[in-house]
């Protein structure tokens, strides 16, 4: 059906097109110009008619269909010139845009065909330019002219949306007309011819929720109170027509797709009226006993809850947290439970929204209760102790098995077991106390010194009898009570200082006292002296009633010749009871003072010494005399460590000129003198050779019979004797101080160098090709070079 629809729209609109033509001709002959040459006659200042001449040919607009499918091309319009007289003396010319390829002129008749289908979407119009010229001699008739061809536009192009698919949110229980999105499509035709590009609206799918204004392109909603929890997604088609809506119109189509998104339009709801939940009464507080969760449909902040105790006798037991991830309210105990004390509570819940939204208050309180039912279980519990610490006092030097006092626990259960007490060993390393661990009584092992630990503080268990994991611990403060045991004695290890010239009853020194005992058995302290010295006559003591005494000169001139150091013995005592004294003896030393009492020395010898040189000029000239006699030792053994030569040079020693070759070539350049002698160790005499380049680890004795040769003797003996030596030495490290290069290796084809061993053997070599060797190989070709200059040398 759509097919045959546009079949009949196509001959409509080729009819149309064809009387639409029809009527330019008619209307273009009509307009058409006769030729003329009218002229405004004009005079001249000398009687001269001047002649303005008009353009002989003139046209309309033309127009031409688009999209024309026919067999032949389409006459767009004829051009026709006043001056033809139509014998074929005039040629029309077409140029400007698409002449010659889309649109092709008769030259004779002047009619304009179009070749090719025109699309006005690509391009609504096109500029030319005609010309009348003559056919012979392409000489121009009238001035070039241009016209405008443009193309009439068909209904060719349905609309199109901007997307094809839409996305659109609108909240749930939106009043109707609410707007949800506008969509916009366009038409590619004409909008200023006909109805081609004016469209129209409507909606395909999505009825009855939604509707859509047909000129705009609004969507709306068109059902109240649309429930997200009911249905959360719909899916709307949008269709856009052109020609006005009317039949023969194009269309295009969008999908929108409308998503209601949430309000709290619903309150939360336990699922049950009652919970049953249970707990062990060996719970700590904090553990999580239970969790409700009220039901809210709807999503995001709009579903959060919020729990809360608001009644029941369990409300200081236990206290309820919301998880929010969960959205569950978790009960947790607050506070220990006892089983045997109560059994079971009972809490009301309530779970309320968090966020309401003031436009659906009307559908109800937002919130919801619950009851919430615990049940303590018993557990076996651990003893508990009467009191949650202990404190007892017993007295320093009591006698071992003294009561310090009793300590009692019990089992809570209903079995009620007995106990069993010990004492935590980490707390009473030294052993102090012991229990009886029945009844609870703690006693004393051992005296006790309150100087040495004033406090002891243990570690008690009680453990149950028949289960012996069920322990409890408390801990026990014991007090060790002061006794009156130690004797006072001096604060300090005074020692006084009397002048020679100190004054009767003058005071030298004040002195005090400590005692280790409590406060109680201390102070106040009493300073006397002894019975059998109370009439000392060189000194005396006042007691200052404040716990100090002052030792006070009893007689005048003390002289340090006679005796320079006195002992006073003095009696201190206390005012416990039983009373503590002790006797304290203070050193009095003479001392030599000025006239104002200043000390000066308290040295006997001092006194007595002559006159004479001071200790400190004693030591400077000691210091002297130990420089000087440093000064002469190392100068003595610097001259003893002086080298002297080791051997005594023998002119006649053929011996001392050994020339040493440490590469094969330079000649008298590179040779070194060696010095024979630096072999000829006189340490060797004595069967030992020191090395100059070790420190050896022990000495090492020649063998016997190893002795050094003398300066008679052949090097070669010679050699051989250090090599032995040194071959048989084991503390000798590889440090070769003689290099001899007597050969030039095995298979070396120069064979050997020396001449030492060419004078002792016969040698068939033939050294001639040494004169070929340079300048620098010159000696060795003098020497080498004849066989008869050496025999006769």
């Amino acid at each position: 059906p759509k097919m045959k629809e546009d079949n009949c729209l196509h001959a409509a609109l080729i009819c149309l097109g064809m009387l639409y033509y029809s009527h330019a001709i008619t209307t273009e002959k009509l307009n058409h110009a006769r030729p003329s040459l009218h002229g405004h006659h004009e005079k001249g200042k000398e009687g001269q008619v001047l002649h303005r001449s008009k353009r002989g040919w003139v046209w309309n607009q033309f127009f031409v269909i688009e999209e024309y499918t026919g067999p032949d091309p389409v006459l767009v319009g004829r051009l026709h010139s006043d001056i033809d007289s139509g014998d074929g003396n005039i040629k029309y010319i077409l140029s400007g845009e698409g002449a010659g390829i889309i649109f092709v002129i008769d030259d004779k008749s002047g009619n304009i065909h179009a070749t090719k289908t025109l699309d006005r979407e690509e391009r609504a119009q096109y500029t030319l330019t005609a010309q009348a010229v003559d056919r012979n001699t392409n000489r121009p008739l009238e001035p070039p002219s241009e016209f405008i061809v443009k193309v009439q536009d068909i209904n060719d192009n349905p609309p199109e949306f901007l997307h094809e698919n839409y996305h659109a949110n609108v909240p749930e229980r939106s009043n109707v007309g609410t707007s949800v999105i506008q969509v916009t499509a366009s038409d590619a035709d004409d909008p200023t011819y006909g109805n081609s590009a004016k469209l129209v609206y409507s909606i395909l799918e999505g009825q009855p929720y939604f509707s859509v204004e047909a000129q705009t392109g609004i969507i709306r909603t068109a059902l109240p109170n649309m429930d997200r929890e009911a249905k959360e997604e719909y899916h709307v088609v949008i269709q856009a027509k052109d020609m006005g809506g009317h039949m023969g119109g194009l269309s295009g189509t969008t999908k929108v797709t409308i998503t209601l998104t949430d309000v709290n339009d619903n309150p939360p709801k336990f699922p049950q009226s009652v919970y049953q939940m249970s707990v062990s009464e060996a719970a700590v507080p904090g553990e999580e006993v239970g969790r409700v969760k009220a039901k809210d449909p709807d999503i995001g902040e709009n579903g959060l809850v919020a729990y809360s105790i608001i009644d029941g006798d369990g409300m200081d037991m236990f206290e309820i947290t919301t998880d929010y991830e969960t959205q569950e309210g978790v009960v947790k105990l607050k506070k220990l439970l006892d089983f045997e004390t109560k059994k079971s509570y009972s809490l009301k819940v309530e779970a309320a929204n968090v966020h309401i939204d003031p436009k659906f208050i009307s559908n109800g309180p937002f919130k919801d209760t619950v009851t919430v039912k615990i049940s303590v279980e018993d557990a076996d519990e651990p003893p508990v102790f009467l009191k949650p610490s202990y404190i007892f006092e017993v007295q320093e030097n009591a006698a071992s098995g003294t009561v310090v006092g009793k300590v009692h626990a019990k089992d809570p259960d209903a079995a009620n077991s007995a106990i069993r007490y010990s004492i935590d060993r980490h707390t009473d390393l030294e052993r102090y106390f012991s229990i009886n661990a029945d009844d609870g009584n703690i006693k004393t092992i051992k005296a006790l010194d309150r100087e040495e630990i004033a406090w002891h503080n243990i570690s008690v268990f009680a453990v149950e009898v028949h289960k012996q994991h069920q322990e409890a611990k408390v801990p026990v403060a014991i007090k060790v009570i002061d006794v009156n045991d130690n004797a006072p004695k001096f604060a300090a290890a005074y020692e006084a200082f009397v002048c020679e010239n100190a004054r009767s009853n003058q005071q030298f020194i004040t002195i005090s006292a400590d005692d280790k005992d409590d406060s109680a058995n201390g102070p106040r302290f009493i300073f006397s002296l002894p019975p059998e010295i109370i009439h000392n006559p060189n000194f005396t003591l006042r007691d200052n009633r404040d716990n100090t005494a002052s030792v006070l000169v009893r007689r005048e001139g003390f002289s340090r010749q006679k005796q320079d150091l006195y002992l006073l013995p003095i009696v201190i005592s206390d005012g416990g009871l039983p009373p503590m004294s002790s006797t304290n003896t203070l050193t009095i030393r003479v001392c030599g003072c000025d006239s104002n009492g200043s000390l000066l020395s308290c040295n006997a010898e001092a006194y007595i010494l002559n006159a004479g040189l001071s200790t400190g000029a004693l030591i400077a000239i000691l210091a002297c005399i130990v420089i000087l006699l440093v000064i002469v030792v190392l100068f003595v053994t610097l001259k003893r460590q002086k080298k002297e030569p080791l051997i005594i040079f023998e002119e006649e020693d053929v011996r001392e000129n050994i020339i040493t070759y440490d590469d094969e070539g330079g000649g008298e350049e590179d040779t070194e003198a060696f010095d024979i002698a630096t072999l000829q160790n006189p340490d060797g005499i004595n069967g030992f050779i020191p090395r100059k380049d070790i420190k050896p680890e022990y000495q090492y004795m020649p063998r016997p019979g190893l002795r050094p040769a003398p300066n008679s003797v052949d090097v070669d003996d010679f050699i051989n004797t250090r090599i032995q030596e040194a071959d048989n030495d084991p503390t000798a490290p590889p440090y070769d101080s003689i290099q001899i290069y007597g050969y030039e290796g095995r298979g070396s084809v120069a064979g050997s160098l020396s001449s030492l061993e060419s004078a002792t053997t016969d040698s068939d070599l033939d050294y001639d090709y040494l004169q070929n060797w340079g300048p620098r190989f010159k000696k060795l070709a003098d020497l080498y070079g004849s066989k008869d200059t050496f025999d006769d040398d």
